[in-house]
């Protein structure tokens, strides 16, 4: 073992001379544990509430979206859609068709995102298992059925029970129309609905989801798509699948990852969990504090064993060591006691539900804070611990001069 290492290690064991050395090293290995601990759990909920939203999204957001550059259509045979389910990796590919509409049910209207899909479509992102209210059917052979977000079926006070009224989509003619008659400035269609979605507000108080062959009657389309949403094999990196695409497509078409769908919002997470992992290490700078502190005070008490280390043959380097790594040790064993604990209180979180989230009327998504712990939120934690340990050391052991050592011989 490293000479400096063990009588560092002696020292921080053994009892001092003034009890005050002690009570101030044990606030600062507990400060350090503290912020330690905030850490882990901080970084462990937000890591939770990241997991959760994106797995909230990838219900609705597929794996792939490929867009048109120019317009907002393009015809199915502009794509080689052979080509890319031939792409290792690719499982499924979506014809899709968006457009603004308005709804009406009754005497409710409500503008919405009608979003037509083919009847397999649920076998790609499983949203049929986000059903809240009826069931996920988008065709019965020849009937058609809407599929409404939770929000929309809200606004419109839409009765799944109530067979005998149906919802009734407008959307804008294309073409030339007669401005004289509004009525002929829209075309409209009956359709039924079947079931109510909750995923996130964001899809659920805007979509309604019906038949590809439904839109694209009410829209006057033949072949036309807004997008294709193509689906992955798990394992499978969507990074690679994009740059094949893209060289396969060309320009003409934008291809988009389920990242860089919600990139905003992905980056606002990223952004707050390190504002609050920077404030945390801040709160951690200021506890390690103690730490010099309490080197100063064990570099006055143990003058007599400095002298007798001098004396053995000790020099001002070993010396110095010594207290370093004192002070690496207060910081290491309080920031590892401190991720123990955080540790725990995660998983007692994750299997018990310790803490609750209070959501008014119980609307919210899940219950209590959700937790996610990353092995790589332990190494950089450790790591800052060390980095702060040997700085708060370093500056210590920095004003223990050889003047100072010679001095108490």
């Amino acid at each position: 073992m490293n000479f400096s290492l063990y009588i560092a290690g002696r020292y921080l064991k053994s009892k001092k001379t003034h009890n005050i050395i002690n009570f101030i090293t044990g606030i600062a290995a507990t400060g350090i544990a503290v912020g330690s601990f905030a850490l882990i759990v901080v970084l462990s909920v937000f890591n939770g509430f990241e997991t959760l939203v994106i797995n909230l999204f990838n219900y609705f957001n597929p794996d792939i979206l490929i867009t048109a550059t120019y317009g907002k259509t393009f015809h199915l045979d502009s794509i080689a859609r052979s080509e890319i389910k031939k792409i290792p990796g690719v499982y499924y590919l979506n014809e899709v068709v968006e457009e603004n509409a308005l709804a009406k049910y009754h005497d409710k209207q409500y503008i919405v995102t009608l979003k037509g899909v083919n009847k397999n479509f649920a076998q790609s992102n499983h949203i049929d298992t986000m059903m809240i209210d009826g069931l996920f059917t988008l065709e019965n052979g020849n009937h058609d059925y809407a599929v409404l977000g939770s929000g929309v079926a809200y606004f419109l006070d839409v009765n799944l029970n109530d067979f005998s009224s149906p919802l009734t989509i407008y959307v804008p003619r294309r073409g030339k129309v007669d401005l004289q008659d509004p009525s002929q400035a829209f075309n409209q269609e009956n359709i039924y609905p079947s079931g109510v979605f909750s995923i996130q507000q964001d899809f659920d108080a805007r979509y309604i989801l019906a038949p590809l062959r439904f839109v694209r009657k009410i829209l006057n389309y033949t072949d036309e798509v807004s997008s294709i949403e193509i689906s992955l094999m798990k394992d499978v990196q969507p990074e690679q699948i994009k740059s094949k695409l893209s060289t396969l497509l060309g320009d003409k078409f934008t291809i988009k990852t389920r990242f860089q769908q919600q990139e905003v919002l992905y980056k606002i997470m990223v952004s707050e969990k390190f504002v609050i992992f920077l404030i945390l290490s801040f709160i951690l700078l200021i506890a390690a504090f103690n730490i010099v502190g309490s080197l100063t005070m064990l570099t006055i008490d143990k003058k007599k064993d400095i002298i007798i280390l001098r004396s053995l043959g000790a020099n001002d380097g070993l010396i110095k060591k010594i207290f370093l790594y004192e002070g690496l040790l207060i910081s290491v064993i309080g920031g590892i006691a401190g991720m123990l604990i955080g540790a725990l209180l995660c998983i007692l979180q994750k299997s018990f539900g310790l803490v609750k989230i209070n959501s008014g009327e119980g609307t919210f998504v899940v219950n209590k804070y959700p937790v996610d712990m990353h092995l790589i939120d332990f190494g950089i934690v450790l790591s800052i611990v060390v980095v702060i340990g040997f700085l708060a050391s370093w500056i210590t052991v920095k004003r223990i001069s050889s003047k100072y050592i010679n001095e108490q011989i």
